[in-house]
């Protein structure tokens, strides 16, 4: 059951050739333009933590701290999200190092905690480390879960 009629007859076969060179040219244009793109916000992955970490901080460090009840403080003293970045605004506008560390529960919710980055590169902070708040009460809160 052949669709050819003679030799002048119909053809029912599929030329493919074409659309695979049409394909091998828009890998090949895929592959070079891939590298080439932008990426707008470089990230900066952070080092392992030294073995021995210094209990004490800089007296010039800049700390904002943010607990599970949303409570903020900066340099361990209270105050809200308003007040925030004037403050900020006006402490880095003063200083040369424009470096500040940001320290939450792990529990928080990261957006919480990126309303905080928002407000602090607002305020002109350069780099901005994050840190995790260690549980106080990890000993209790097992011996809560036996009883």
């Amino acid at each position: 059951m052949s669709m050819s009629l003679g030799k002048k007859g119909v053809k029912s076969d599929i030329n493919i050739t074409p659309y695979i060179d049409i394909l091998l040219v828009l890998l090949i244009i895929f592959m070079v333009a891939a590298p080439l793109k932008q990426h707008d916000h470089p990230v900066r992955v952070p080092q392992p933590a030294p073995i021995t970490q210094p209990k004490n901080v800089k007296p010039d460090s800049i700390i904002v701290d943010m607990d599970l009840d949303h409570t903020v403080r900066l340099n361990q003293q209270p105050i809200t999200l308003e007040k925030l970045e004037s403050t900020l605004t006006e402490v880095f506008r003063r200083r040369a190092v424009k470096n500040m560390f940001i320290r939450g529960d792990s529990d928080l919710p990261y957006g919480d905690v990126f309303i905080l980055l928002d407000i602090a590169k607002r305020s002109g902070v350069g780099d901005i480390a994050l840190l995790e708040k260690k549980a106080k009460n990890t000993s209790s809160d097992s011996s809560k879960g036996s009883h």
